[in-house]
């Protein structure tokens, strides 16, 4: 039975909350262990944990209200209006009033890859950035599909999502980071040294906390790439919502993924923006298993479940997969 784009909506956003609160689980653990291993009592984990959470969300706020001004800096966007790209105005407008959110900022960035990003704290302050190559090798149809997706990310707050999981993910790093370097210097037996009541349990929680030091920045991570995969099949589900038309996003996908150009202006720090993943395969700088999107045979085939076609053959499998 081929699921409905409600369903996908349903179930991607389920995942994303879950994953994050796995996050939130792990930074939790971590900080008690820390703090327990140091003081020999949970209330140092609180402090601890209270400390870490402090500094990564100085660390977000910044990046909340000027993040988007510097990806659009870095991806050398200009800002366009209705006389210098009417297609793309009209279609991004199109789409604005589907998702039922303000009309953002248009930029175009001078690239022949094909490719596009949304960014934004939200609704309000959202901008659109789409390469040449997009608006010269998709029909109106697939850039509809792409344009409806990168309106989904604004419509469902995915910048501010993703926002909060990064400073979770960064504050389990400050704490890790501390607690190595604490006990590599050796503050961890002095803390001992002096709880002498704190005996076996705080020795048996000081490795714990030692373990998840090292374990947690990694799981961590994973978890915010999962959680970042699971907001690009939300996007594109929200988009099918929006245009009500699978194959043109589908068509999308398999033209950009066809594509061997190379996105010079996309780097590691802004790959997780894009529409599908700028560093291609082949490139010295990509890395399988740090992916940031989902593979596209599968975005496809999740479309494909909506309109109840079969899924990629073999063949047409193994083509795309060559340059993902």
């Amino acid at each position: 039975m081929a699921s409905t784009f409600h369903d996908q909506i349903a179930a991607n956003r389920r995942n994303s909350f879950l994953m994050a609160a796995l996050v939130v689980v792990l930074f939790a653990a971590l900080g008690f262990a820390i703090g327990f291993a140091i003081t020999g009592g949970p209330a140092g984990g609180v402090a601890a944990t209270a400390f870490a959470l402090v500094v990564g969300s100085l660390a977000g706020v910044g990046t909340y209200f000027s993040g988007d001004s510097l990806v659009l800096a870095v991806s050398g966007a200009k800002e366009v209006d209705e006389a210098s790209a009417p297609q793309l105005m009209n279609v991004v407008r199109e789409m604005a009033i589907a998702a039922n959110v303000p009309m953002p900022k248009v930029y175009l960035i001078d690239d022949t890859a094909p490719n596009a990003f949304a960014t934004g704290r939200d609704p309000k302050h959202a901008s659109v950035a789409v390469t040449t190559g997009l608006l010269e090798k998709l029909d109106r149809e697939e850039l509809q599909g792409v344009i409806g997706h990168e309106l989904s990310h604004v419509r469902n707050y995915d910048i501010r999502f993703s926002l909060v999981v990064g400073v979770m993910v960064g504050a389990i790093a400050i704490l890790a980071d501390f607690f190595l370097r604490f006990t590599f210097w050796g503050g961890g037996s002095r803390g001992r040294d002096r709880d002498s009541g704190g005996g076996g349990a705080q020795m048996i929680v000081f490795v714990i906390a030692i373990a998840l030091a090292i374990l947690a920045p990694l799981i961590s991570r994973f978890i915010q790439l999962a959680v970042n995969r699971q907001r690009e099949y939300l996007a594109d589900a929200t988009a099918i919502e929006l245009t009500r038309n699978p194959y043109g996003l589908e068509r999308a996908l398999a033209k950009i993924s066809g594509d061997a150009e190379v996105l010079e202006v996309a780097n590691r720090g802004t790959q997780h923006m894009y529409f599908t993943n700028p560093i291609k395969r082949f490139e010295q700088r990509s890395s399988g298993l740090m992916s940031t999107h989902p593979a596209i045979i599968d975005r496809i085939n999740r479309l494909r479940e909506l309109t109840g076609d079969p899924p990629l053959a073999s063949e047409e499998a193994a083509a795309m997969a060559g340059l993902e």
